[in-house]
């Protein structure tokens, strides 16, 4: 076998672990066409590059590639460089603070690119326009986002300074003013609505549930103690900001409304369902609750941005995923 053979597979292989958490030896070698033995032979060469890869024993044995102590060096395909390079451009106009950051990734990326790659990545220049003349939306702090998202996944309570604006909506006459007292907060939710990302928290001061502006929070240096969550009205957090915004907007409007987890990020998800609700679940997870005027259109709706979904309800949705499912390919198959 060559070594350009051997490099490609393992440049797939690598790909294939990156994809799942846990892949079982066998159904490695048969995506890869080889043998079991082949796929240990590659393991232990990626192992030798510095990925983590940890293996399990037994009759359903298989791999799992794990988070190291450092970066190992990194592999893509040319799907995956050219995804890397759109999403890069694609951060500049999330509200989330990373644009000089993504634009020096993208420099450092472009770089390391075969000359094919980079012609397709040099023609595609994405432009962010404005909407109906609308203002931009307010930048948020990368650190604020992550402060926000780790003591929501860790249950511990929150201090922040909240600045509002004089009359605002969500605060009454009496806690209006440039800058509130700090607050003191049960994390629950980390949302984005419309390009606006929002917490929803439990006010403990105020003893009651409350929604906040990302952009106007600046958190304290500690965190509190941990806290078991309380059950958000409505049932769940959709529920909730459903009826926080309702309005000539979002996901209730329409007379078919479905849930489903996308595997991408939240940020990126945000800007391609400005009427939907997009909760962050991970890094690269989140919940996306949109409606549309039919199940098939809310289905291809999702289908477009080109990521493994999970529908979670309701049976209709899954239908229609089906009948789009059987209808592509009856055209696959010409």
């Amino acid at each position: 076998m060559g070594m350009s053979t051997t490099s490609g597979r393992l440049l797939a292989l690598l790909s294939l672990l990156q994809a799942r958490p846990d892949w079982p030896g066998a159904l490695l070698a048969a995506r890869l066409e080889v043998s079991p033995r082949t796929v240990r032979r590659d393991v232990d060469r990626l192992r030798e590059l510095g990925y983590p890869i940890r293996a399990s024993k037994g009759p359903a044995g298989g791999y799992r590639l794990d988070a190291g102590a450092e970066l190992p060096p990194l592999l893509f395909d040319d799907e995956q460089a050219v995804a890397l390079a759109v999403a890069l451009q694609l951060a500049a106009t999330s509200g989330a603070g990373i644009e000089e950051a993504a634009a020096r990734a993208l420099s450092t990326v472009r770089q390391v690119m075969p000359a094919r790659l980079r012609h397709r990545v040099d023609a595609l220049r994405i432009t962010a326009v404005e909407r109906g003349g609308a203002r931009p939306n307010p930048r948020v702090e990368p650190t604020v986002l992550v402060t926000l998202g780790a003591a929501v996944h860790a249950r511990e309570e929150l201090r922040f300074d909240y600045a509002v604006p004089a009359r605002s909506e969500s605060e009454s006459e009496s806690e209006s003013a440039d800058v509130v007292p700090p607050r003191r907060v049960q994390p629950h939710h980390l949302v984005t609505w419309r390009g606006l990302w929002y917490l929803v928290a439990w006010d403990l001061d105020r003893d009651d549930w409350r929604t906040f502006r990302a952009d106007r929070i600046s958190p304290r240096t500690s965190t509190g103690p941990r806290f078991t969550p309380r059950q958000l009205p409505g049932g769940d957090v959709t529920a909730y900001v459903a009826a926080r915004f309702q309005g000539p907007f979002g996901p209730e409007r329409w007379p078919c409304r479905g849930e489903m987890i996308v595997e991408l990020p939240a940020a990126f998800v945000s800007q391609y369902s400005q009427d939907g609700i997009v909760e962050e679940l991970g890094p690269n997870r989140c919940r996306l609750v949109v409606g549309s005027w039919s199940w098939p259109s809310l289905a291809a709706a999702v289908g477009r941005f080109d990521a493994d979904i999970q529908v979670v309800g309701p049976p209709e949705l899954t239908d229609a995923f089906a009948a789009l499912a059987r209808r592509y390919a009856r055209a696959a198959a010409g």
